[in-house]
């Protein structure tokens, strides 16, 4: 059973809180910050009250900002942003994606320029309480913001939009709701706009990708240290001495020593390139994850709401801009993808008995067995596929809107080809763990590098043949590539 996120002032929900509630945890709102978000929601409906036109509240939103919309009509208008921009549909964001894009919209709509109302924020919390998942597009959002898969969210919770059973298909919202004994939402005079506005979804999915880059780091490490025991390679590159000035490289060349442990009889004067370049390859996902952190808090503590209520006035933001979190994304996806390749050239190497003193290819029966060759083929051609796609995903604004000025970030498909780089990285990592295997019950010498990297190795091995003669190795990288997922290796980076 996960601990509660209590929260008493919106700064509790960070980062951690996101992950935290994505994986489960519930969320309880201190008496202390609903007295301040009633005060600001006050404040917001006196602001209203003082007149002049707001925009999407009392006019248009987009190319309709300058034709006004009634007295009587605001109250209806604020649901009725959701109808028309929620034209997205499946693929769906995952269980783990909209709870953490429900936490993020939480956490910015709690803050005083935003002016949601207590029961909207209790809202947010009984759709997580209840365990209801929402059906927010992960495709198609050309918008300068995040407007489209929003508009999904707030249909959800006005009860005329679509969420997703237990078994995944989309259902009426409405029916969810009542299934859950929740009512409906109707969003008070400003909240449809607040709730249009920020980049929450992309807040959230930056948060998760960081996570998931600090854990593949760790496993692209544990891999590598694996591969230069088992070669003999020297140590050298790995010294302290060699990280003067980089605090990453320092933590990853630690790791490393740690892992491999020393070796008195290296088996060449100077290893090849990619067993050198582990430490640099590997720091700088960690700088790109530190860097994705660093966008995912400015997200969360900045404002993102337009029109902000700052000192009694209704200001217009850039609070749609996501390309801080975009660019942050995209250098994630170009630093796995470098990672991914040095391990494939790390693979290659295995497969040279003049590296390793090993079998050529690493088959038991050379001439008649291929080995691993076609192993490292596989890693190969995620690769290519993946190189074929890499321009980086926060370019290519067009207009839209009747031709309004539209400049779009698209965060959120930079963070989806962030998170598919990840993908290519694990699956790589899996194919070396599995040439790995194969080395080492062909390495007849014993077991090399550290006892706390052998230990780590057993664990990701236990589910492999202990033969070494040529089969399916397909399974082998599935089963591993599980082993991944689930977190192995996780805590060897500290």
């Amino acid at each position: 059973m996960r601990d509660p996120v209590i929260l008493d002032t919106p700064h509790d929900l960070g980062p951690a809180a996101v992950l935290s509630i994505a994986d489960g945890s519930s969320v309880v709102l201190g008496a202390g910050l609903l007295d301040r978000v009633t005060l600001s929601r006050q404040a917001t409906l006196r602001a209203l009250a003082a007149g002049g036109a707001v925009y999407g509240v009392s006019t248009g939103m987009g190319d309709q900002s300058h034709l006004a919309v009634g007295t009587g009509e605001q109250p209806a208008f604020q649901d009725d942003l959701m109808l028309a921009r929620s034209v997205g549909g499946a693929p769906w964001l995952g269980r783990r994606e909209v709870r953490a894009a429900v936490a993020a919209r939480l956490r910015t709509l709690l803050e005083p320029e935003a002016g949601a109302s207590p029961a909207l924020a209790a809202a947010l919390v009984g759709v997580l309480e209840a365990g209801l998942l929402p059906a927010v597009p992960a495709t198609g959002n050309g918008a300068a913001g995040e407007i489209i898969p929003l508009a999904h969210l707030g249909a959800f919770l006005t009860g005329r939009g679509e969420g997703l059973d237990a078994a995944g298909a989309a259902t009426p919202a409405g029916f969810l709701l009542r299934g859950a004994g929740l009512a409906p939402y109707g969003f008070g005079g400003k909240e449809g706009v607040a709730f249009l506005q920020g980049v929450p979804v992309a807040t959230a999915q930056t948060v998760l990708l960081a996570d998931d880059t600090r854990l593949l780091a760790a496993q692209a490490l544990t891999a590598a240290a694996g591969e230069i025991a088992l070669c003999r390679a020297p140590r050298d590159p790995y010294s302290a001495a060699l990280a003067r000035g980089d605090d990453a490289l320092a933590t990853v060349l630690a790791a490393l020593r740690d892992l491999v442990g020393d070796e008195p009889g290296p088996r060449m004067l100077q290893a090849p390139v990619s067993f050198r370049v582990v430490g640099p390859a590997l720091a700088h996902l960690l700088r790109s994850a530190a860097l994705l952190d660093a966008a995912a808090m400015r997200a969360l503590d900045g404002v993102s709401t337009s029109p902000a209520l700052v000192e009694g006035r209704f200001l217009g933001t850039s609070g749609f801009d996501g390309f801080d979190l975009a660019a942050a994304a995209d250098g994630v996806r170009l630093s796995a993808l470098h990672v991914a390749e040095v391990g494939a050239a790390r693979m290659h190497r295995l497969l040279d008995p003049r590296v390793t003193g090993l079998p050529p290819q690493l088959s038991a029966a050379p001439g008649r067995q291929a080995g691993m060759v076609a192993v490292h083929k596989r890693a190969v051609g995620l690769l290519h596929e993946a190189r074929r796609t890499s321009a980086p995903a926060s370019l290519g604004a067009s207009e839209t809107s009747l031709g309004q000025e539209d400049v779009q970030s698209f965060a959120l498909e930079a963070t989806r080809a962030a998170q598919q780089a990840l993908g290519v990285l694990r699956d790589v990592t899996a194919c070396e763990l599995v040439v790995l295997h194969q080395g080492t019950q062909l390495d007849d010498t014993g077991p090399r590098g550290s006892q706390r990297l052998q230990a780590v190795l057993r664990k990701a091995f236990e589910l492999l043949p202990q033969v070494v003669d040529d089969r399916p190795t397909g399974r082998e990288v599935t089963a591993l590539s599980h082993v991944l997922g689930v977190g192995w290796a996780h805590d060897l980076l500290g």
